[in-house]
């Protein structure tokens, strides 16, 4: 009986893992069609203001997506924890961490001097 729960369970986080990875994607692809019509239109408008926000913009969805992705690894890892995928898993969340870390950054910094040039805007230009 214990045997068959741990298949259960073991079958249940491997859905779960396929689904958040499946989430994963699918952010950065929404992210994908959002720059691509943000830049659309700041093609369309004469490539005048600021490319900022896009790139913002899509800085946002790497960023959940990665934060999907390292969980879909956790979980992959807690299915079977062997030294080998333990390791791998360390190695990962460092690199993906640090992505994080770094594109959080540029967000920070890129939003707060991306703000006195909102305020200076005119009112029909803003948004």
């Amino acid at each position: 009986m214990f045997e068959q729960t741990e298949q259960q369970v073991r079958a249940w986080v491997e859905w779960l893992r396929l689904l958040v990875e499946a989430l994963g994607a699918l952010v950065i692809a929404a992210g994908i069609v959002i720059v691509i019509v943000a830049l659309v239109r700041y093609v369309a408008s004469g490539g005048g203001g600021s490319f900022v926000p896009i790139r913002l913009a899509f800085a946002r969805y790497l960023t959940l997506a990665l934060e999907l992705q390292l969980a879909a690894d956790i979980l992959s890892t807690s299915i079977a924890p062997t030294w080998d995928r333990i390791g791998k898993l360390a190695a990962i969340a460092v690199i993906r961490t640090a992505l994080n870390y770094f594109l959080s950054r540029e967000l920070k910094d890129e939003t707060a001097s991306a703000e006195p040039a909102l305020r200076e805007a005119p009112e029909g230009r803003r948004g």
